[in-house]
């Protein structure tokens, strides 16, 4: 049986997910955020007030790493954690204001990353790029 890294869908994704993260994490370190927190953080920013339930299920990650991941989010500042008004065993996760000040030039971060990381691929490109992208993660959701 022959292996090709360099033909292997998931090899080439994980190195390209790891420059998009080391990008990411340079450009995102000097306000205080990691790759770590920052999913959690665009989802927050899109629906503040999920439980730690919805987000993990948003994320498709384990609870146990979204439980690290809010603790550490909690300690800097990020977001603060009160009980659910209509189910005492749920937490929510609010952002505070500096979570919310940091919104645009995290988004901005992002997008600067994204566009030089892709600046090699035409706008057709970069539209298929993302559809096949998406295609692929669709199918492992409803699968």
């Amino acid at each position: 049986m022959n292996f090709s890294k360099d033909q292997s869908a998931g090899y080439l994704a994980n190195h390209m997910a790891r420059i998009f993260a080391q990008g990411l994490t340079s450009r995102i370190k000097p306000l205080g955020l990691t790759t770590g927190t920052f999913p959690a953080l665009l989802e927050l920013w899109d629906t503040d007030g999920l439980s730690q339930k919805q987000l993990t299920e948003r994320l498709d990650i384990e609870q146990a790493t979204m439980a690290n991941t809010l603790a550490r989010m909690e300690r800097d500042g990020l977001i603060v954690r009160k009980k659910d008004a209509n189910d005492g065993r749920a937490q929510r996760v609010w952002l505070t204001d500096r979570a919310r000040d940091l919104r645009d030039p995290a988004i901005t971060a992002a997008q600067e990353e994204n566009a030089m990381r892709l600046a090699g691929l035409d706008e057709d490109e970069k539209r298929q790029f993302i559809a096949l992208i998406q295609k692929v993660i669709k199918t492992k959701m409803s699968g």
